[in-house]
């Protein structure tokens, strides 16, 4: 039994090294090197989401503040309006609520070092650019994500069909979508 045992031990050892897939090594690393890149790439798309998303929330919770003090204004001038309307708006009680009101309706409007309206609206533009950007930096690590899993796609048909044009084509895309995921991931361009 023990002799057996070592004829097929002798045979396996035999058939692995005589069959290493000498020819599938370097397709093998490639397609790994893609693999490699394709996750880095999916995990910065990700990212990139996730800033998008971040960014959107901001600049509408920005704007909803916006909106807030736009009521908050109205109802302010319009209540220093009514008083004026008053025919006892000599009353110095009456012109000082008048000035109070005003006063508050103007810092609804602009209030430096805070959150006026003036100073929101520029807040929500900045997170729009910013979201803006990461939505674009999105799209393009998804295209740069697409192109790496043709090419280990094709390096994989390759491999199957020992056919070398297409590890050159797969070799090319997956260099160029790399290439487009790094300027795009670090938006260079």
């Amino acid at each position: 039994m023990s002799e057996e045992f070592e004829q097929a031990h002798e045979h396996l050892e035999h058939a692995a090294h005589g069959h290493e897939g000498k020819g599938h090594t370097r397709p093998a690393v490639i397609i790994a090197i893609m693999a490699a890149a394709l996750a880095l790439t999916e995990f910065a798309a990700k990212d990139a989401q996730t800033n998008y998303l971040t960014n959107h929330i901001a600049a509408t919770n920005t704007w909803a503040q916006y909106e807030a003090k736009a009521v908050r204004r109205t109802v302010l001038t319009s209540e220093a309006e009514l008083l004026q309307s008053l025919p006892s708006t000599t009353d110095s009680a009456i012109q000082k609520r008048i000035a109070d009101a005003k006063a508050n309706a103007d810092r609804m409007r602009s209030e430096p070092g805070a959150d006026g309206m003036e100073q929101l609206t520029e807040k929500a533009h900045a997170q729009e650019h910013l979201r803006d950007h990461e939505m674009h930096r999105t799209h393009t690590l998804e295209i740069a994500s697409g192109g790496l899993q043709i090419a280990i796609v094709l390096a994989s048909v390759s491999v199957v069909i020992d056919l070398p044009l297409f590890m050159i084509a797969s070799i090319t895309l997956g260099i160029l979508s790399a290439i487009y995921g790094l300027l795009g991931g670090f938006s260079m361009f």
